[in-house]
């Protein structure tokens, strides 16, 4: 599949300035979906950063319950101004939202600014704040079309807290065939000539950790989750790029594994899977230190 996430290109970027939202990354005749590859996908098939961006998550379900760690990134096409599409994110800290550094490629989108943290609406409801700076892993490289994106995971730092409580990094991912649950406004159809689609309402998907082999070789690995949908023909896709995959603790909460990067094999719809996710916890002593240094 295509990535569900827009792919960035850039090996570093920093911006002081808002950008437009993130896209997973997904395989369209769109000429701004074909060069990041995907809208950020809502679950991981078909998200954002997959071989064929995610957008909302396709057969998932309106949201079961509150979420206020979930963030919509609005974004615009950098080649195709017309193109309005989304991507996801996580508030881990009062000011900074974690995502897929697809989805602040500005060779791939250009973010209109402003963030919506915690609500079950896409365009309504929870706090709204600006962009300050956006903070992508040194070494991102973009898959295209030729496998995974590598270091898929960037930060924004918010112009001002907010209220909303932060979802904790997990200190690591569950072993294969851990239950999680994977979040999205991304596409929640995969036809190949359908129009793009964006619900209004979060969409929900349970999933599990998959194992390294569930993905196509190469793809998943100690920094990339290879995840598995629970329902038959259900995944991330465009739109659904930099969302969170949450595992639940030991008293029960949900807690941050994975960041919607895009598909686990190449050339295959986001409904047929499998998606692969960013690990968050791999990558925290670089969050611990961007946030510092940038805070």
């Amino acid at each position: 599949m295509d990535q569900f996430l827009l792919i960035l290109e850039a090996e570093h970027v920093e911006h002081a300035q808002p950008i437009g939202e993130p896209v997973f990354r997904l395989k369209s005749s769109r000429r701004t979906v074909a060069r990041a590859a995907a809208v950020v996908l809502a679950g991981a098939a078909c998200a954002a950063t997959m071989t064929g961006s995610a957008g909302a998550i396709v057969n998932g379900k309106d949201s079961t319950q509150r979420y206020p760690s979930m963030v919509s990134i609005p974004v615009t096409g950098a080649d195709d101004p017309t193109f309005k599409g989304v991507c996801g994110g996580s508030l881990i800290a009062s000011r900074w939202v974690l995502t897929a550094a697809h989805c602040v490629d500005p060779s791939l989108v250009t973010l209109d600014g402003t963030v919506r943290i915690g609500s079950a609406w896409k365009d309504s409801g929870g706090t709204v704040r600006s962009v300050a700076k956006t903070v992508s892993h040194p070494g991102y490289r973009s898959g295209e079309n030729t496998g995974p994106n590598r270091d898929d995971i960037a930060l924004i730092r918010l112009d001002r807290p907010v209220a909303e409580k932060p979802v904790r990094l997990a200190d690591r991912p569950g072993r294969p065939g851990t239950p999680t649950r994977i979040l999205g406004f991304g596409r929640t159809g995969d036809a190949p000539d359908a129009p793009w689609v964006f619900p209004d309402r979060l969409q929900e998907l349970d999933t599990r950790r998959g194992a390294v082999t569930d993905c196509a070789p190469g793809y998943a690995d100690s920094t990339r989750l290879c995840t598995i949908s629970q329902t038959p023909r259900a995944m991330a896709c465009n739109g659904d790029s930099g969302g969170p995959q949450l595992q639940r603790d030991r008293k029960g909460r949900w807690e941050l594994i994975g960041v919607t990067s895009g598909p686990g094999a190449p050339g295959v719809p986001c409904s047929e899977g499998p998606g692969l996710y960013t690990s968050a916890p791999a990558y925290a002593g670089w969050i611990r230190e961007a946030t510092g240094r940038h805070g």
